[in-house]
């Protein structure tokens, strides 16, 4: 009896796993920028990494307002997490929510200055609102960040334009 009830609580964990998805699997299809199946094993995964891929995600695939929830709670533990500060300026950006944008990445600039996509997100902010100097100044951060980043070629033409 023992027996068949452990084997029957080693069945409920490892299905509960199965469900739950799976953390590292989830990042794999995000970075292969297969978002709507990494939203699909993200969700139910639990923690600040997992929440933080879930809002990267979403916000790629321009649910922002789904986004911002798992974003937030992703800076919680960590309000520098390169990851979900990312994901919280992608999706403050994508509900021109501009003014908190540019506050909360401000935020995050002074825990930790060298996270690039939160420079290019609060530039983004700031080209919405039409302020050009603080865009300009943003840009040059997250070209001097990532320089090989996708959209570093877009922002020097972005720039060289502004000459």
């Amino acid at each position: 009896m023992r027996r068949l009830v452990l084997s029957a609580m080693a069945v409920l964990v490892v299905a509960t796993v199965a469900l739950a998805g799976d953390l590292q699997k989830g990042i794999a299809l995000y970075r292969e920028a297969k978002y709507a199946e990494a939203e699909a094993e993200l969700r139910g995964v639990g923690g600040a990494e997992a929440s933080a891929y879930l809002a990267a995600s979403l916000a790629k695939q321009k649910k922002y307002a789904e986004a911002e929830a798992p974003a937030r709670a992703a800076l919680e533990p960590n309000p520098a997490y390169a990851v979900g500060a990312a994901a919280l300026g992608e999706s403050l950006v994508g509900q021109s929510k501009f003014d908190e944008a540019i506050t909360r990445l401000t935020t995050v600039i002074k825990e930790k200055s060298d996270v690039a996509y939160v420079y290019y997100w609060r530039a983004q902010a700031h080209h919405n609102k039409k302020e050009v100097a603080r865009m300009v100044e943003d840009y040059q951060s997250f070209l001097r960040l990532a320089p090989d980043a996708p959209e570093a070629a877009a922002v020097k033409i972005l720039l060289a334009g502004l000459r």
